[in-house]
């Protein structure tokens, strides 16, 4: 009987350690974050109380009840005191290494006169060695409050430049990064002299040089004839490119930026993103695009295949084409003239086949193909493009996200093909802030009003529009472009009522356009974007709510705090 007694007493221990296995342990947390509203962009719960994650990953979204949980003696609690949080922002078009750069270089952003840009050269001689090269970005004539007496079809001459940098070669890329301005001594260096006895352009194949009435360069170069000082700028150093990288780095946090779709890039910044990624320094997730303009690189990768990674920091898979110029230097291709300009409707910059052949090739071996296109003819030159290659492989199209970079002015038959075709529009809602009041100049009345920033139109056709900032033609700055988004205003806050008010976002649809839809536009809607449980736990903590604040104080939002892979990366 005792024998008997036993054997159940153990039977029962037994059973016990087996329920007690198998009852789930709820995991621990490594953060939670309460506190403030969070906006998850998830369409099953659009605003939670708590995020719980493990790692990099979310773990727990919903009640603050719930998800003290998952909470013990090792997890950080971050209690956001009545500020707001939303998925980590994403950049859906920047120039990466341009944003690094130009916090080494002049930055010519916020300059209002030529006679800014001739002090800053001026400046920056006294500290330069006699012939090493001044460079900088940012200038934009058509932003100025003033212009100098002597123009050249709007633009001003390199005579006042040069006089205060007689032994340092000088080249100011525009804001657009579509011309540039050359001093006589980098012209000097080019072989660049009177190049016509009459007229004042010369026209080479995707651009043109600016002559004066005597045929002498006046120093600006636009599109592809920035090729002829642009290839005697000596390459940065090692040293300067890691400088660069994690300067933009840096800002990207300052800004709530943890993911970046690089918009062209070529062999030396694939080795030193790799590099970077090797030396754990890759602490915003990179979707590059691989610059159209070297197809011996674009075959190789053809031939290799896209690269995925699988730590989420550095993918490539699409190809970047750059079709045409930009408004600001009338080099947007057009199919009317210029209205300041008759006869001159822009430029091509790309041959249209290499279009066709490039989205045949992408089709054919998984790339995606990204068009910059700002100008109505470029657009529909492209969706044309797009279409046929299409048609050829109707199998391999079946989700390709093609994508047409800016799409910033077009004809009104061509905007419902976005949504036929499944072409993504990435448009950077700032530019509308920054251009639009010259803009109309280029364009007229009627074009602007039918094709020009048509966010809503696109919205409703079907669409999504990822967002973001063409950095560093405009600064990083999110708060700005979100706020363009909703407003349709100058960031002065003009006008009343803002430009084509129809076309204005919602607070809603301007937040997911830089996250889940930008997201979606790289292929990336499965691990972030939103704030779901198994995402990564990628998060932007706002100053104040600007989702509900006044619109006319939404610029007033800062950055208070950038949670990348898990891990607190900045705060204010």
């Amino acid at each position: 009987m005792r024998l008997r007694k036993d054997k159940l007493w153990c039977l029962s221990i037994s059973l016990l350690f087996l329920a007690a296995c198998s009852t789930p342990k709820t995991p621990s947390a490594t953060l939670l974050i309460h506190g403030g509203p969070i906006y998850t962009v998830d369409s099953t719960q659009a605003m939670v109380e708590a995020v719980a994650t493990k790692d990099n990953k979310i773990l727990f979204a919903g009640s603050l009840a719930e998800a003290k949980s998952y909470k013990n003696q090792d997890t950080r609690v971050i209690d956001l005191k009545g500020k707001t949080m939303t998925p980590g922002l994403i950049e859906g078009h920047g120039h990466f290494m341009g944003l690094g750069y130009n916090e080494l270089n002049l930055d010519l952003l916020n300059t209002t006169s030529y006679q800014e840009i001739v002090d800053a050269v001026a400046e920056a001689v006294k500290t330069t060695e006699p012939g090493e090269w001044i460079t900088g970005r940012g200038w934009h004539q058509s932003k100025w409050t003033e212009m100098p007496a002597d123009t050249v079809k709007g633009f001003q001459t390199h005579h006042r430049l040069s006089e205060v940098s007689p032994d340092n070669p000088v080249y100011l890329r525009h804001a657009s990064g579509h011309a540039g301005f050359a001093n006589a001594k980098a012209m000097e260096i080019a072989g660049v002299q009177v190049m016509a006895k009459e007229g004042n352009t010369l026209e080479i194949e995707g651009g043109e040089v600016m002559l004066d009435a005597l045929g002498r360069p006046t120093g600006i170069f636009n599109e592809r004839a920035m090729t002829l000082i642009t290839q005697h700028i000596p390459e940065s150093t090692p040293e300067k490119n890691t400088k660069a990288f994690d300067l933009a780095v840096a800002a990207c946090h300052r800004n709530g930026i943890t993911g970046f779709h690089d918009a062209g890039i070529g062999r030396q910044n694939i080795a030193l993103y790799e590099e970077m990624k090797a030396k754990d320094r890759m602490k915003v997730r990179l979707y590059a695009m691989l610059t159209g303009w070297d197809k011996e690189l674009l075959n190789e990768w053809y031939e290799n295949g896209p690269f995925v990674d699988p730590d989420n920091l550095l993918t490539i898979r699409s190809v970047k084409l750059n079709c045409d110029g930009a408004l600001g230097s009338r080099g947007a291709w057009l199919l009317e003239a210029y209205t300041d300009r008759p006869g001159h409707f822009g430029h091509e910059t790309l041959p249209m086949n290499f279009v066709k052949e490039t989205a045949l090739n992408g089709l054919q071996y998984g790339f995606q193909v990204c068009s910059h296109a700002i100008g109505d003819r470029a657009n529909r030159e492209i969706l044309d493009r797009y279409e046929t290659a299409f048609a050829e492989l109707p199998d391999a199209a079946n989700d390709h996200r093609f994508r047409i970079e800016h799409a910033q002015h077009l004809h009104p038959d061509d905007i419902p093909r976005f949504a036929e075709l499944k072409v993504i529009p990435a448009m950077q809602a700032v530019h509308m802030s920054s251009d639009r009041p010259w803009a109309i100049d280029r364009l007229g009345e009627k074009r602007i009003k039918e094709g020009a920033y048509m966010w809503q139109d696109l919205l409703q056709s079907g669409v999504p529009i990822v967002n973001g900032t063409d950095v560093p033609v405009e600064p990083l700055n999110p708060i700005a472009s979100f706020y363009a988004s909703v407003s349709r205003k100058t960031l002065q806050g003009t006008p009343k009522g803002g430009y084509e008010p129809a076309q204005k976002m919602t607070r809603q649809q301007a937040l997911r356009s830089y996250t889940l839809d930008a997201a979606y536009g790289a292929f990336e809607e499965d691990i972030k974007g939103s704030i779901e449980v198994g995402k990564l736990a990628d998060f932007t903590i706002y100053t104040q709510d600007l989702m509900t604040v006044e619109e006319d104080e939404i610029l007033d939002t800062e950055i208070a705090m950038t949670i990348f892979d898990g891990k607190v990366v900045y705060t204010k």
